[in-house]
This record gives structure tokens, C-alpha cells and sequence, in this order.
């Protein structure tokens, strides 16, 4: 589904931004709105990309950017090696963009939406692939049914064809999961993952951290308009030194022990109490025979590595790294 320019031109970064900025003017009773700060990030061909950052960080005026619906106050961005100013045409064919609104028109079948989005991009009659999009985003069988009666899952799958009929090498995902179920997420991440492994570039924002950790290769973070960290998933989970252990106790308790503080410990139950630690400062042994120490008898104990969770919470919140996961909480 790659079209000529992933065939010809093959850059090796799919998006490149660097310094770019965006203040909205102000009013009478507002003053100006600085949106993003001097952003810089590079996205190689091929990778899964996420963006994550809380509401109003900026991630959304970024991606208006990419996507040609918002001017930038300065700064440069490119996309598959075209300027978003300079060439624009070429740039917003480069580029397809999955929103977080349900944009579908109840009264038309996929088929023809579809082609509607293809004639609007001035992909040719001859040169359409409608029915390739609608096999791959799985609605093939949905092909001639309105779009009134397809479930929500179906109508996400639908927004992907949109931005993929004109064939761009680069997919942006603006929270494309928010308000489907377990199940149709589940459905909708098989379908981009297949594109991504079929060579489509993908940009996604979302508030499910748990996708970003599973599907992303790289992750960026933005807080008030600045990138705060930007590295490959692997790297930015193994920053955090912070796990965290359950254990079950023979006997319930009712007050823990001062000798365990220095764990932050959580009474979760009478008989189950969590404690955090360093593992490259603290063995989990050396944890257990504290407790024991403590006068308490463990049944049964299980440990939980820190997530991309505890990262973003900490460095959006302006934390600085502990020996701790409690502190990340």
C-alpha cells in the first residue's frame, strides 16, 4: 500500500521538526498562548513513534502542524523530506492523519468514502485501491453497509483507511483507542501494527500507556509545550530503578513496623503489605530478610518492575528519579 514516494524517495528520518515554535494570539481578556516551545524530533522511516503528554501539553498543535491545519510561528518541519511550507502539496501527501473524532458521515457505505477521500487527494479512477484498504483494515465483508450501522471499533478501523487511501508513508494516530473496547482495540492494533511492519511510518498520541509501552519503539514526551524526553522505549524504561514487591503475611497486621519505612511500605491488606525498592542498590533478598527481621512471617511474596507510567508521571510532574517507585506513584 506504500505509493511511488516510499518507492523512490526513502529518507531516513520520515518526519524531521526542529525549533519549532507556535504562540496563538491573544484577545482583549487573553493574553497569548505559547503552544509549543522550540520542539525538535527526528522519526526514522519505518518506526513506531509515540507521543505522550497530558492534556494541553501540546500534541495536538503539533500534529496540526504536520497535518498543514495550523501555522507554525517558526521553525521548520518535514515530512518524507518535503518542507510543510515550502512544499505543500507533496508534504500532505506524504502524510495521513487518523483524528480522535468520529469524522463519518452516517449516509454513505465505507466503499464510497473511501473513494470520496481518494478523489479528494486526486488519486486517479485507474489508480484507486479501495478494496485493497478495506481488506486490510479488516471491512471488506462491510463494504456496501452504511456506516450508520457499523460499531465504533469498525468506524476507527474506517478513519484508518481514510488516511491511508491516498498510500502516504507516514501515519499519525492522534488517540485513536479512546472510548473503543478492550476488543476492537485490540482489532484496530493489529491492523496498524501490520501496517507498520509493512513499512508505514506511525506517529501516535495516546493516553493509554500501556499501548505506547507495548506497540512504540521510541517515545517522546511533551510537557507545557516542551519535549522533556525523547529516547527508544527500552532505554526510557530502563532509567527508572524501581520495583516494587507484594508479599502475603501468616498473620494480619495492624500497625508496620518503623523498620521497614526506609521501603515506603502500603498496608494493601491486614495480611498483604507493598514495599518499594532500588534493585540495583537493594537485592530482593536483602528486602525479604528485612521484613523477616521485622518479626513478620512471609507466605508468599511477588515483585513488579515500574512501567512508563511511573516515567511519565515523574517527569511530567517535575519528580526527579528515587530510590523508590512510591515516589513515582
Amino acid at each position: 500500500m506504500l505509493s511511488d514516494l516510499t518507492q523512490n524517495l526513502e529518507p531516513e528520518f520520515a518526519v524531521e521538526i526542529e525549533g519549532v515554535s507556535k504562540t496563538y494570539a491573544g484577545s482583549n481578556k487573553q493574553a497569548p498562548k505559547q503552544a509549543l516551545k522550540n520542539v525538535s524530533l527526528k522519526i526514522r522511516r519505518g518506526s513506531f513513534f509515540g507521543l505522550l503528554g497530558p492534556n494541553g501539553a501540546g500534541k495536538s498543535t503539533l500534529i496540526n502542524i504536520l497535518a498543514g491545519l495550523v501555522n507554525k510561528s517558526s521553525g521548520t518541519a518535514r515530512i518524507w523530506g518535503h518542507d510543510v511550507d515550502t512544499e505543500m502539496r507533496s508534504a500532505r501527501r506524504a502524510i495521513g492523519v487518523v483524528p480522535q473524532e468520529l469524522n463519518i458521515d452516517p449516509f454513505f457505505t465505507p466503499r464510497e468514502l473511501l473513494d470520496l477521500q481518494a478523489g479528494l487527494y486526486g488519486v486517479p479512477k485507474a489508480e484507486r485501491e479501495t478494496d485493497a484498504v478495506l481488506e486490510a483494515i479488516g471491512l471488506a465483508d462491510k463494504a456496501e453497509a452504511y456506516t450508520r450501522s457499523l460499531s465504533g471499533g469498525m468506524r476507527r478501523r474506517l478513519l484508518v483507511g481514510k488516511a491511508m487511501v491516498h498510500r502516504p508513508p507516514v501515519l499519525v494516530l492522534d488517540e485513536p483507542s479512546a472510548g473503543v473496547d478492550v476488543d476492537l482495540r485490540r482489532q484496530l492494533w493489529s491492523h496498524v501494527k501490520k501496517m507498520n511492519e509493512d513499512g508505514i511510518t506511525v506517529l501516535l498520541t495516546t493516553h493509554y500507556l500501556e499501548e505506547a509501552e507495548a506497540m512504540c519503539d521510541e517515545i517522546a514526551i511533551i510537557n507545557h509545550g516542551e519535549i522533556i524526553a525523547c529516547e527508544p522505549t527500552e532505554v526510557m524504561l530502563s532509567r527508572l530503578d524501581a520495583k516494587d514487591m507484594t508479599v502475603t503475611l501468616s498473620q494480619p497486621l495492624t500497625k508496620i513496623p518503623g523498620a521497614l519505612s526506609a521501603y515506603n511500605p502500603v498496608l494493601n491488606r491486614p495480611d498483604c503489605l507493598k514495599v518499594s525498592f532500588a534493585p540495583s542498590k537493594t537485592p530482593a533478598r536483602k528486602v525479604l530478610a528485612d521484613i523477616e527481621d521485622a518479626g513478620l512471617v512471609v507466605n508468599d511474596f511477588s515483585t513488579t518492575d515500574s512501567d512508563l507510567e511511573d516515567i511519565f508521571i515523574r517527569l511530567t510532574h517535575g519528580g526527579q528519579a528515587s530510590d523508590h517507585a512510591d515516589d513515582a506513584a
